[in-house]
């Protein structure tokens, strides 16, 4: 409640006297005058991680239990891997059940799948789970030993996985306090759960106060929370937001910006995001021949499958539309079942090659085969069909009319824009009055 009493007033103080720009009314002014101080709220931006010479350099996580704490070590890993780093990660989390095998399934799903030329590796004493209520400095000596052994690999990074609680308690702060003086990290970070709300700023506050953390990785951003525990967590600490989590793959981990964070929260989206996430998946060369043979009208299934397999690995579909301007708040309560994608390859996979090359050979018999194959039904097979070729037609047609140049053309010349320029069959080139009414009300909304 303070940290929004503090915004409201750094608001109302910045809107008194503030000048309207002519090209905007007061509600927009008003808009930006909020994302700039939501951006100062949460900045500045540091998303780095310090890196001491020699190595290694030690990361310490800490955060309440069920915070996402032992997933985020591996897609800290991940990111690090990434930069040709490599990363040990210690198990010194010997309270919760099966912790300790958790984070050594990670290890070896991020070495096998992340992208980047690093190495992962595990520190794990398994054995050592069981000592946990008699021995409080059990987790002290383990940590201790994984930097040993790490040094000894020649290891960069070191991210110690220590215990959490439901809440926050004295044994936890005096084992927390013991690794921290034991292993001696360089970086503590708090991971905190982006949807708890008001006990962010409570978790965060005490965690801040015993254990001076350097940096708060917020988890499960790609709830429907906008980020309000952002807000608290940064203005309670005073530390840097360094990362987000926005999925439960590996690859979905974010370096934390203020500016994108608070579009979000105004349902602005947030474009460049988006974009990051396309170029990391796709590459130009590949935009460019499907782009050449969308113009042409050869685009094939095993085209669309491939971009299709792209953007899927970008993250949940509701979650990269709610990145595009606008569209976020209309989806806020509409379910998009990404299983629908797997029914189209599914469908896909099952016709022959020369089938998915020329999809007009498709008769009755074949997409009756189509359908068993795929376990779909025939209605399924036939709509899939059916928006196949109207995409193929709609990107050549709008190939062909030269649409991407006469709107480049408009641009330049700066004139205002009339549907009629774009030449697309007799709708687009009909300049009756209720045509132009229309538009300029169009223009107008």
């Amino acid at each position: 409640v303070d940290v929004v009493t503090d915004f409201c007033e750094s608001v109302v103080q910045d809107a008194i006297g503030a000048k309207v720009t002519a090209a905007l009314k007061p509600g927009e002014e008003m808009i930006g005058i909020v994302n700039q101080r939501l951006i100062d709220f949460m900045g500045p931006v540091d998303s780095h991680v310090m890196m001491v010479d020699p190595g290694p350099t030690i990361i310490m996580m800490c955060g309440l239990q069920g915070s996402g704490k032992t997933t985020t070590c591996g897609k800290l890993a991940a990111y690090l891997k990434s930069r040709g780093k490599k990363v040990s990660l210690v198990a010194a989390d010997l309270q919760r059940p099966a912790a300790v095998e958790q984070l050594q399934v990670i290890a070896s799903e991020v070495n096998a799948n992340a992208k980047g030329v690093g190495e992962v590796t595990c520190y794990a004493e398994p054995e050592k789970c069981g000592e946990y209520g008699t021995a409080t400095g059990v987790a002290v000596g383990v940590c201790k030993r994984g930097v040993k052994q790490a040094r000894k690999d020649k290891i960069d990074v070191v991210i110690l996985d220590t215990a959490g609680r439901l809440h926050i308690d004295e044994d936890l702060m005096k084992e927390l306090r013991g690794v921290q003086q034991t292993a001696q990290p360089h970086q503590v970070y708090l991971v905190v759960d982006a949807m708890i709300g008001q006990d962010a700023v409570n978790a965060a506050g005490t965690f801040h106060e015993q254990l001076a953390t350097d940096g708060v990785i917020l988890t499960k951003f790609d709830s429907d929370t906008r980020g309000g525990a952002a807000l608290s967590v940064k203005r309670v600490t005073g530390v840097p937001i360094k990362f987000i989590g926005t999925g439960e793959k590996f690859a979905d981990f974010e370096e934390f910006h203020p500016d994108r964070i608070a579009s979000r929260i105004l349902g602005m989206g947030d474009v460049v995001s988006l974009v990051e996430k396309a170029q990391e998946e796709i590459s130009e060369e590949d935009a460019m021949k499907l782009a050449d043979k969308m113009a042409s009208g050869k685009m094939t299934v095993d085209d669309f499958i491939k971009q299709l397999k792209s953007i899927r690995r970008m993250g949940p579909m509701k979650s990269l539309l709610g990145m595009i301007p606008g569209v976020g708040a209309a989806m806020k309560n509409i379910q998009v079942d990404d299983k629908q994608f797997d029914r189209i390859e599914a469908i896909a996979s099952s016709m022959t090659n020369k089938e998915r090359k020329d999809i007009t050979l498709l008769g009755k018999s074949r997409i009756k085969r189509i359908a068993t194959g795929s376990g779909t039904n025939q209605q399924e097979v036939n709509r899939f069909v059916k928006q196949f070729q109207m995409m193929k037609k709609m990107s050549k047609q709008m190939a062909g009319g030269g649409m991407a140049e006469k709107m480049a053309a408009m641009q330049n010349a700066g004139g205002d824009f009339d549907p009629s320029m774009l030449n697309m069959g007799s709708r687009g080139s009909t300049k009756t009055q209720s045509h132009k009414k229309r538009f300029k009300q169009r223009k107008r909304k």
